[in-house]
């Protein structure tokens, strides 16, 4: 009789079931044991690109809800929290002309969970606020310049004035010149009109607010007659027909308001002056941190949609290196503190 191939199996079928049980099993725990290995290196891989630490990120306006950097500040909070792994809040800390929001970050923690979101008078604070309480150079790390715009002069749509040259003739004409507001003292915009004023020969008396949001309540309202601030807060507004541009600081008119003439147009030849907004970070913030966090903000503001959005208001988007900032601040703080000096520009002028 043949001898079987396998005589132990044949002769204990019940042995051979079991350790086939046996067999399945093991290979079953195995196989599962991969499965959670694999889920476990993937959440571990999550949790490594987590931002560091277990708080939320602060992003600082340091102005009142409703101006330019607040609305900045608000359109990037919720798609850099789902980049970075962590809850972003939005927090405004207003006054001083942006330097209290603007100190709050400067002695804040280096970690990664606090930044700043700063518009023009960053540059011109230095200059214009005695024993200012931070080093505008040194306590703070640059990020990145978000983008630069055009001003606009504007008129409440009661005044009779349609151009530049039409204001200039007023406020000569006037006793003791014309109101204008602008977002604070020291503002580009006040700045701006100081220089023309000077040069062009005309008085205009500066009504400084709180911020845009402030501003343009009053300039929509009509409180204040006329109004000088970007094209991104002012142009729904204009748009709108509450109020009439008659100029634009720019080089060339602005695409936004493709019929204001240029200041350059009409009597200043060569005139420029732009906005910008740009983030910072507390000082020794790490470099990979500051890098990360400039990445994802291209990302979010290259999109199509928040690109439309931004250069619709007249917000001419830079994305720039950290490095582009601090050369621009710089500039910036160079250019208007001769500004500032020869024309006697105190806080609250």
């Amino acid at each position: 009789m043949p001898r079987p191939n396998n005589p132990k199996i044949s002769a204990n079928p019940q042995r051979h079931a079991t350790r086939s049980l046996i067999r399945g099993l093991a290979a079953g725990l195995l196989a599962s044991g991969l499965a959670w290995g694999l889920v476990g290196t993937q959440a571990m891989a999550q949790s490594a690109s987590a931002w560091p630490g277990g708080k939320p990120i602060r992003l600082i306006s340091p102005f009142p809800p409703g101006g330019t950097t607040d609305q900045l500040a608000r359109l990037v909070a919720q798609p850099l929290s789902q980049a970075l792994g962590t809850q972003v809040l939005v927090e405004n800390r207003a006054g001083g002309n942006g330097s209290i929001g603007t100190l709050a970050a400067a002695k804040a923690p280096p970690d990664g969970h606090t930044f700043v979101f700063v518009f023009d008078t960053h540059a011109t604070n230095p200059s214009l606020i005695p024993n200012i309480a931070y080093d505008t150079r040194n306590d703070l790390t640059p990020v990145m310049l978000i983008a630069t715009g055009a001003m606009v002069i504007v008129a409440h749509k009661s005044q009779p004035q349609r151009s530049f040259s039409e204001l200039v003739k007023s406020a000569k004409s006037s006793a003791g010149g014309l109101n204008y507001g602008t977002i604070g003292t020291g503002s580009l915009a006040q700045l701006a009109m100081t220089t023309l004023a000077s040069q062009m020969k005309f008085p205009m008396q500066h009504v400084p607010y709180k911020g845009g949001g402030p501003l343009a309540q009053d300039a929509i309202a009509g409180h204040v007659p006329f109004a000088m601030a970007t094209t991104a807060l002012f142009s729904t507004h204009i748009k709108a027909g509450t109020l009439f541009p008659l100029a634009v600081t720019s080089a060339k008119r602005d695409p936004v308001l493709p019929d204001v003439p240029t200041i350059a147009e009409q009597g200043l030849p060569g005139f420029e002056a732009l906005a910008w907004w740009g983030v910072f970070a507390p000082a020794k913030t790490p470099p990979e941190v500051v890098a990360r966090v400039n990445k994802e903000l291209a990302k979010i503001l290259s999109d199509p949609a928040a690109k439309e959005r931004l250069s619709s208001q007249g917000m001419n988007l830079s994305l720039s290196s950290p490095e582009v900032l601090g050369k621009f601040l710089d500039e910036q703080i160079n250019r208007w503190a001769k500004v500032i000096k020869e024309h006697g520009i105190t806080a609250g002028s």
